[in-house]
């Protein structure tokens, strides 16, 4: 609302100044990630930083080969776009996730990415942190193994920034996607890590226009998300540490609540005593008996969700939690906690009651 000029726009002091406050958010969030300020190229968000990663390299790169690499337990914003590539002449392969009920659910190994990567493969897409399940993959390992093949490399790190501590040198990733509001800032921007270092990473852009951010994506730069995405990184590294250590122990919390109340209550993805192969904050459940949906519905004062975002609207059940091995009964049967910055042990205690209370009460009703 006060610097409202283009920052393309450098022949007067109102686009200077909106000019100043992106390089200034470019700097800050390059710092955040251990990347340069011209590696970060703003985006509508996380669905078109994997986008522009995933298209912009199968364009590029389609002479040396067609072979793509990704994970059955992706986003949407991955597995579609790969979806419509295989529809034009690529081929792909989606590597499964170690099965429930092992400790290592919904992980997967360098060893699996190993044996996929061909001498045609351009590409491998690998997220840094599961939606659903918070599955953590070793993708510093992943990405040695990449860089000594000569495959790229790319992390949706949607779940992972200003979560968990990311740095783009030592998972040796090319490209990385991430966005502003899993981290409470504004809607509707995002960023796209492109590696600089020599070779760089080339892309073909997804939108031509006006050539801003080197040619990769044209258009006006929304210079108060680009300056939110940028203030809320600051605020969550500033104390990550405490607050991974604080969101685990209410995590735990939970979890210990609902199953010493509910029986059979299982939980879907990897161990929580495994900290560096799960999110701090992410907990998916699931409570035999209870449909998903019914359970969300009769606790609407609870912000919980049966499956991502993307998808709530779909009648489906989750793509994430089949690819564990679950059946459709039990995928549709669980459902996803996300602690953050505001929850307390109260609201934690009020959650495990109010949970408990209706699970209990929707299982006696069914015949």
């Amino acid at each position: 609302s006060q610097t409202f000029g283009n920052p393309g726009s450098s022949t007067h002091s109102f686009g200077r100044a909106a000019r100043e406050a992106v390089d200034v958010a470019r700097q800050q969030l390059a710092a955040g990630i251990g990347a340069q300020p011209n590696e970060i190229v703003f985006t509508s968000g996380a669905t078109e930083s994997n986008n522009l990663a995933i298209r912009g390299v199968a364009e590029k790169w389609r002479r040396k080969g067609t072979h793509l690499v990704s994970v059955t337990t992706e986003h949407p914003s991955v597995l579609d776009p790969l979806k419509r590539l295989a529809g034009r002449g690529f081929e792909v392969t989606l590597l499964p996730v170690v099965q429930t009920p092992h400790d290592r659910a919904g992980l997967i190994t360098a060893g699996q990415v190993a044996e996929a990567i061909r001498d045609d493969t351009i590409l491998v897409s690998i997220m840094l942190a599961n939606h659903e399940i918070g599955a953590i993959p070793p993708l510093a390992e992943i990405g040695r193994l990449c860089r000594e093949r000569g495959v790229l490399l790319h992390a949706d790190a949607t779940q992972a920034v200003g979560k968990i501590p990311v740095h783009v040198g030592e998972l040796q990733v090319d490209l990385m996607s991430f966005t502003a509001h899993k981290i409470y800032g504004p809607k509707g921007i995002g960023a796209l890590y492109v590696r600089r270092s020599a070779p760089p990473v080339r892309l073909e852009p997804l939108i031509d226009g006006g050539g801003q951010q080197w040619g990769l994506r044209s258009g006006t730069l929304n210079v108060p998300g680009i300056v939110g995405l940028a203030k809320a990184l600051e605020l969550c590294l500033r104390g990550l540490p405490d607050e991974s250590a604080r969101l685990r122990r209410l995590r735990d919390q939970l979890y210990r609540g609902l199953a010493s109340n509910l029986a059979e209550v299982s939980l879907n993805g990897p161990a929580l005593d495994l900290p560096d192969s799960r999110l701090p904050g992410n907990l998916n459940v699931l409570f035999p008996g209870v449909a998903g949906e019914t359970l969300l519905i009769n606790m609407p004062e609870l912000a919980l969700s049966s499956g991502s975002a993307c998808t709530s609207a779909s009648p489906e059940a989750s793509h994430v939690l089949l690819g564990l091995g679950l059946s459709e009964t039990a995928a549709q049967s669980s459902v996803r906690f996300g602690l953050g910055r505001s929850n307390t042990e109260e609201e934690v205690e009020y959650a495990i009651g109010r949970v408990t209370d209706t699970v209990a009460r929707l299982r006696s009703m069914t015949p």
